[in-house]
């Protein structure tokens, strides 16, 4: 069976703290305890207002009905900056470009709430991410928040204008 493409993929807001966005979640959590296991840092702690507008955004992506992939906004370390967070495709969609689809959204939704410039924070053991950000011009950029001091994370930013 082939994979299904992108383009049938669409990605839509949701709340943050509902039931889709808590399966997807659990299973990003999970993936980075396999991937960072006993690393010790506990993670942020996060506003689910700080994904509703005015502020950011969660989407989820789904293909023929089923959640595959998710994203999120929120308000940056500095005015006018917006924080992608929570970047997650399932490994059975993994390969079709769903990640890049979510960010291309979460980039229209950040202009339109007058974002400038978004950062991200991703690590190491992250080598598929490191090059998806890369691939798509993001730039190396200084750490910031709760990651500053990590070996393992890697920041990046993208002007928006």
């Amino acid at each position: 069976m082939s994979a299904a493409p992108a383009s049938s993929v669409v990605v839509e807001p949701e709340p943050y703290d509902g039931e889709t966005a808590r399966a997807l979640l659990a299973a990003l959590d999970a993936d980075l305890d396999e991937r960072y296991p006993g690393e010790g840092i506990p993670p942020p702690v996060l506003d689910p207002a700080d994904f509703r507008a005015p502020r950011g955004a969660f989407l989820v992506a789904r293909q023929d009905g089923d959640p595959i992939g998710c994203g999120a906004l929120r308000p940056g370390p500095v005015p006018g900056t917006g924080e992608v967070k929570r970047m997650y495709v399932a490994p059975r969609a993994r390969g079709r470009r769903v990640a890049e689809r979510v960010l291309e959204r979460l980039a229209a939704i950040a202009v339109d709430l007058g974002y400038t410039r978004l950062v991200l924070e991703t690590g190491l053991a992250q080598p598929e991410a490191l090059r998806l950000y890369e691939r798509l011009g993001w730039e190396p950029a200084p750490a910031f928040g709760h990651y500053r001091d990590s070996p393992l994370s890697r920041c990046y930013g993208r002007d928006l204008t």
